[in-house]
């Protein structure tokens, strides 16, 4: 098996998914074109060099349809000898795309792959491409198929966590955003597309009080009223009711973005005279019951480290998707990472969430933190629809 190397990364600020948001003038091609770019000149690897590029992508229809990667290696002027894949699933597309370019290069398929994810949600809304996990009800009765919301409820309840906490997270998710971003810790990995009218994260607000996250109401409630509540219940054993505990404030707000890793075999980066930034060392992707769905990227993580003989005290740093802060405090519990190791410059909540793109966004800024901290081990990780979820693990040095 070929060792995978990271020769380096970007990404794109996130938009608010809105036409009037930063990036809602922005087409989704432009995207990817200008991470796919980006990305290969950060790294100094020639185009030529490159035979795979593999593109996450949630919601593949209109903008987003025709396998945009395909269609970003011919626009961007890249071989056309280049195929180019784009693949789908849900929240973790990005970090699933990593790891089939690190399956391709694994086992010598592959010298060179471009690797990432896209989601512009002004262009392409949440559900419009009508799969049946969410306009076919039997389907959706059968499997279980809640909203998000609801399922982060529902683990809250489960979980026994109490409103205070959950907003504690969602206030120092704010902060540290708006903290990384005055030290510049995101600069070195930005890419700015043509037609964009942001520089940074929009979503990050200037300050955020507890007193003030405190006062907003549940963003849920209704929604569970209106008989997702019952559904979610129908399926699951030992509970009567779900309270309704997260809000705007303690939930990921959606928006636009792109962002692109280099990898290689550790071969092809002496060839071609880079340095690499950092080892792949385990790939793992996981799947849970469907209506606690948000829990497969904790499992992901678990089973990555237990194939790469890690332990959660390894890992120097940890760069975990935010759906919702009752997720990001379970994990931390149960894997006993403090807070200075957990999503250290802030994370989805405060950022927002770019569905196929969060996964690699995740992963450029987990190896600009290690190499920052100067220290070796970290994981990327998602959860998503379905019950699905991803992780990467990486090693420097």
């Amino acid at each position: 098996m070929n060792e995978i190397v990271l020769l380096d990364g970007v990404r794109t600020p996130r938009g608010k998914a809105k036409a009037d948001g930063g990036l809602g003038q922005v087409a989704p091609l432009t995207l990817v074109e200008t991470v796919l770019t980006g990305a290969l000149e950060r790294a100094g690897v020639p185009a030529e060099a490159v035979d795979e590029v593999v593109l996450g992508c949630a919601s593949q229809i209109d903008g987003q349809g025709g396998d945009l990667a395909r269609t970003a290696v011919l626009t961007a002027g890249l071989d056309e000898t280049i195929p180019g894949v784009t693949v789908n699933r849900f929240c973790s597309s990005g970090l699933d795309a990593v790891a089939m370019g690190a399956g391709l290069i694994a086992s010598g398929q592959a010298d060179v792959v471009l690797a990432g994810g896209v989601e512009s949600v002004s262009h392409v809304p949440m559900f419009s491409d009508r799969g049946p996990l969410w306009s076919d009800r039997d389907v959706m009765g059968r499997v279980g198929a809640v909203h998000m919301g609801i399922a982060a409820d529902l683990v809250a309840t489960e979980e026994r966590f109490a409103r205070p906490e959950l907003d504690a997270y969602g206030e120092r998710t704010q902060r540290l955003a708006r903290e990384a971003w005055e030290r510049g810790a995101y600069d070195r990995s930005l890419v700015i597309p043509e037609g964009a009218t942001i520089t940074r994260d929009e979503h990050v607000r200037d300050e955020v009080r507890l007193d003030a996250l405190a006062e907003l109401p549940p963003a849920f409630a209704e929604l569970g009223a209106a008989g997702q509540d019952e559904l979610a219940l129908a399926h699951v054993d030992g509970v009567d009711e779900i309270t309704h505990l997260h809000t705007r404030g303690t939930s990921p707000s959606v928006a636009d973005g792109a962002a692109m890793t280099v990898l290689a075999s550790a071969d092809a980066a002496r060839r071609l005279g880079v340095a690499p930034r950092a080892r792949i060392a385990g790939t793992t992707s996981a799947g849970c019951d469907p209506v606690r769905m948000l829990l497969a990227g904790q499992t992901a993580v678990e089973r990555a480290l237990e194939r790469a003989g890690w332990t959660p005290s390894d890992l120097d740093v940890v760069e975990f998707a935010e759906a919702f802060s009752a997720l990001c405090l379970r994990f931390q519990r149960d894997l006993d990472i403090d807070d200075d190791r957990f999503n250290p410059n802030g994370g989805t909540i405060a950022m927002g969430h770019a569905f196929g793109a969060t996964g690699a966004i995740l992963l450029t800024g987990l190896v600009d933190e290690l190499e920052r901290r100067d220290e070796r081990r970290g994981v990327a990780a998602v959860s998503g629809a379905a019950g699905s979820g991803a992780a990467v693990l990486v090693e420097r040095g």
